[in-house]
C-alpha cells in the first residue's frame, strides 16, 4: 500500500490504472489526425486567422523543431536525426526558411508573438550562427513581443558558459535543460552520461546571465532506477532548485520507437514501484518549495506557471502545460505539430518528404483535423480537468448551450465509479479531482474521451502509470 497525502492507494487500484492511455497535450490526440487533412484546409486556417480577431487577441506561439543529435538515447521518444555531421543543418535551414515565409505569405508579416519555443533533437547541435540565421529570420517575420517567453532545450553536453551568453545576446530568456536522472547507473544504462557537476556549473552560470526561467527534465521508470536511487536525484534537484520541473514516466514503446528495443522490459521498474516514484518525489519537491502545477510539471510559486495556475489561465498544448489558454501555436521543421483555430496539423516525418513539399513550394502537411463541436466541448472539459483539477458544469454548459449531465449521462455512471475509489468528488455543480486522483488524473479524463469509448485498442498509447 502506497500513501499520498495519507490517502491509501492499493495495489488493486494500481493495477486496475496500469493501462495505455493518451497524455492529452491535445484532443482529439494526434493519433486521430488523417490524411484528408490537406495543406488546404491549413491555408483556409491560417488565412481566417489572418482577417479574423484571433490575431488581435491573442499572439502567437511558435515551436521550432530542430531533429539532430550527436548521441542516441535510449529512452529517446522523439523524432530525432543522429549524425555528427553538422554540415546537415545547413540545408535544414534553408527548407526551415522557407516554411516560415509560406507562413507569413499566408497570415502577413508581423504577427505578434508571446512564446518561441526550440526543441528537438538537440537544439543546440546548431552552431551558434546557425542559431543567430534562424533567429533573424524569425524575427523578420513575427514581431517577437517585448516580455514573451523565448526558451530554447539545452542539451549539457553541447554548450558552455560562452554559448550561454550567445543564447542570452540572441533573445532567449528561458533555458530547458535535458537531465533525465543524475544517477550513473542510470545514465550508463540510457546511454546519456552527463556528470551533475556539468549541470550544477552551467545553471549557476544562466542565473549569473539573467535567464528568466530555468526548466529541468527529468524521467522515472528508467531501467537500473529504484525508489531509493530517484530519492537520491531529488535531493540533488531540490538543491540545484530551477525554477520549473517536468517529471515524466518514461514510456516504454519499443514497437514504436526503434532505440527503446536497446531497454528490455524487465528491466523496467514496476508501476507500484513508479507510483513510489512519483510520489516520493512529489513530496520532496513540494517539501522544496514547489507548486504541484499537474501531472508531471512542478514550479517554485513565483514562476509564471505557477501564477498561472493560481489565477486559472493554465493549459496544456503539445509541449505540455502552458501559460496562455487557447493560444494558436505554429509548428515548424519537420514532424511539428501546430494548432490554428479549430484546426491541428503535423508535418511530415521524414526530411525527404519535408523537403520535397518545400521544394515544390506547398506547405509540408501530411495529416491533421478539423475539429467538430463536440471535439471542442470534449476540449474543454478533458483540459479544465488535466490544467485546473476542477471543472464547473455551469460554465461549460454557458459555452456551448448543453446540459452536462444529460450530454455526458454515460460518462458521469462511469465518474461515479472513480468517486467512489476516491479519484474524483462531484456534486451539482462541479468535478474535483482528488490528491489522490492526481496519480490517475489520465484515467479520469480518458472518462470523457469519445474516440476511446468506440476504440479500446490502446496499446499504441504509454502506460498512465
Amino acid at each position: 500500500m502506497i500513501e499520498s497525502n495519507s490517502e491509501p492507494i492499493s495495489e488493486s487500484l494500481i493495477r486496475q490504472y496500469d493501462v495505455s492511455g493518451p497524455r492529452y497535450t491535445s484532443y482529439p490526440t494526434a493519433d486521430r489526425f488523417v490524411e484528408a487533412f490537406t495543406a488546404q484546409d491549413y491555408i483556409q486556417a491560417l488565412e481566417q486567422r489572418r482577417s479574423g480577431a484571433a490575431a488581435l487577441a491573442s499572439p502567437l506561439s511558435l515551436y521550432i523543431h530542430i531533429p539532430f543529435c550527436e548521441s542516441l538515447c535510449y529512452y529517446c521518444a522523439c523524432n530525432k536525426i543522429i549524425t555528427k555531421h553538422h554540415d546537415r543543418a545547413a540545408a535544414y535551414l534553408k527548407y526551415l526558411s522557407l516554411e516560415i515565409d509560406l507562413h507569413t505569405k499566408h497570415m502577413g508579416l508581423g504577427q505578434a508573438v508571446s512564446q518561441l519555443h526550440f526543441g528537438g533533437g538537440s537544439p543546440t547541435f546548431l552552431s551558434d550562427d546557425e542559431l543567430r540565421e534562424v533567429m533573424a529570420v524569425l524575427r523578420r517575420s513575427f514581431n517577437l513581443a517585448p516580455g514573451g517567453e523565448y526558451s530554447i532545450e539545452i542539451d549539457p553536453r553541447t554548450i558552455d558558459h560562452q554559448r550561454l551568453d550567445a543564447l542570452a545576446d540572441m533573445g532567449f530568456n528561458r533555458l530547458s535543460f535535458g537531465v533525465q536522472d543524475f544517477e550513473p547507473a542510470v545514465q550508463k544504462a540510457v546511454h546519456r552520461i552527463q556528470p551533475a557537476e556539468q549541470v550544477f556549473d552551467l545553471v549557476a552560470a544562466a542565473r549569473a546571465r539573467g535567464f528568466e526561467s530555468i526548466n529541468v527534465d527529468l524521467i522515472y521508470g528508467l531501467p537500473e532506477q529504484t525508489p531509493e536511487s530517484v530519492d537520491r536525484t531529488m535531493a540533488q534537484i531540490t538543491a540545484l532548485k530551477p525554477d520549473r520541473i517536468a517529471l515524466y514516466a518514461y514510456a516504454h514503446l519499443p514497437e514504436r520507437f526503434k532505440p527503446q528495443r536497446r531497454i528490455s522490459s524487465t528491466e523496467i521498474p514496476t508501476a507500484a514501484s513508479k507510483i513510489t516514484m512519483l510520489s516520493r518525489s512529489m513530496a520532496a519537491l513540494m517539501a522544496a518549495g514547489y507548486v504541484y502545477i499537474g501531472m508531471d510539471h512542478f514550479a517554485l510559486p513565483n514562476d509564471s506557471l505557477a501564477v498561472a495556475k493560481r489565477q486559472g489561465r493554465l493549459h496544456r498544448n503539445f509541449q505540455g502545460y502552458s501559460t496562455q489558454p487557447d493560444c494558436d501555436m505554429i509548428g515548424l521543421g519537420v514532424s511539428s505539430i501546430g494548432r490554428v483555430g479549430a484546426t491541428y496539423s503535423q508535418n511530415a516525418k521524414t526530411l525527404e518528404e519535408y523537403y520535397d513539399f518545400l521544394d515544390q513550394g506547398h506547405f509540408p502537411i501530411v495529416k491533421g483535423l478539423g475539429l467538430t463541436k463536440d471535439d471542442l466541448l470534449r476540449r474543454a472539459v478533458i483540459m479544465a480537468l488535466m490544467c485546473q483539477g476542477r471543472l464547473t458544469y455551469e460554465a461549460i454548459e454557458n459555452s456551448y448551450l448543453i446540459k452536462f449531465k444529460a450530454y455526458f449521462a454515460k460518462e458521469m455512471e462511469i465518474l461515479s465509479g472513480q468517486a467512489e475509489q476516491g479519484l474524483v468528488n462531484f456534486d451539482d455543480t462541479c468535478i474535483q479531482v482528488t490528491s489522490k486522483g492526481w496519480f490517475f488524473v489520465r484515467a479520469v479524463a480518458m472518462v470523457f474521451d469519445r474516440y476511446l469509448q468506440t476504440d479500446r485498442t490502446r496499446a499504441k498509447f504509454s502506460k498512465i502509470l
